[in-house]
């Protein structure tokens, strides 16, 4: 079976950055190209990466692979970010294995630096509490985030030590930190579960990431 990728079209003025992102891509991937129009879902079933618009109403729950959304910006603006980091959103207690995988084989493929940012928030004794949270508590904390990231990537960065990661834990939503993240990325990398609907992260970067977004089915 040829390995593909496709360049979902949905007929927008937006296509075509999508195609071209999706042609430049295989380019680099040594993998063929191909577009397809709404109405040929058949289409999809050998691809080995999906790219769409962002505001694909179906684009993120369509094949078993990966699928990359591409903002509406203009098509100068994501073609002129080929050296830019990646930027991976993990979440260090429940590492999503296949976006990890994914946003490595990346960096490496590109030669840039990976970014793996994870979220987190104050306990719910704290968040809860009505005095200011202490400087020390918050610092205790911040650290074991720290150390959970470390660890969570440690088997990643053993395997993949070509790759320069840059381990960011940010005190913000995870849309938010991402989102932030995004204006100066080549892309943005999260997993996807097996729930039906998008979850908050992903529905907030459909419309607020300033680079594409890779959705890696777990």
């Amino acid at each position: 079976m040829e390995r593909v990728i496709v360049a979902r079209v949905q007929g927008s003025t937006h296509h075509e950055s999508v195609v071209r992102w999706a042609r430049q891509e295989a380019t680099r991937r040594g993998l063929a190209f191909r577009v397809v129009h709404d109405g040929q879902p058949d289409e999809l079933n050998d691809a080995q990466l999906v790219v769409t618009g962002a505001r694909d109403p179906d684009g993120v729950m369509i094949p078993a692979c990966p699928v990359v959304l591409i903002p509406e910006v203009p098509a100068a603006q994501l073609s002129a970010r080929p050296g830019t980091e990646i930027v991976l959103g993990v979440d260090a207690r429940e590492p999503a294995r296949a976006a990890v995988d994914f946003a490595f084989d990346t960096a490496r493929a590109r030669g840039v630096r990976l970014r793996a940012v994870h979220a987190w928030r104050f306990p719910s004794c704290a968040a809860e509490s009505p005095f200011a949270v202490p400087e020390e508590d918050r610092a205790a904390w911040e650290d074991h985030e720290v150390q959970l990231l470390a660890d969570a990537l440690r088997p990643w960065r053993e395997k993949h030590s070509d790759v320069h990661v840059l381990e960011d834990v940010r005190l913000l939503p995870p849309a938010q930190a991402l989102s932030r993240r995004s204006a100066s990325a080549g892309l943005v990398v999260v997993g996807r579960g097996s729930q039906r609907e998008p979850g908050p992260t992903l529905r907030a970067l459909r419309t607020e990431a300033l680079c594409p977004v890779a959705v890696v089915p777990t």
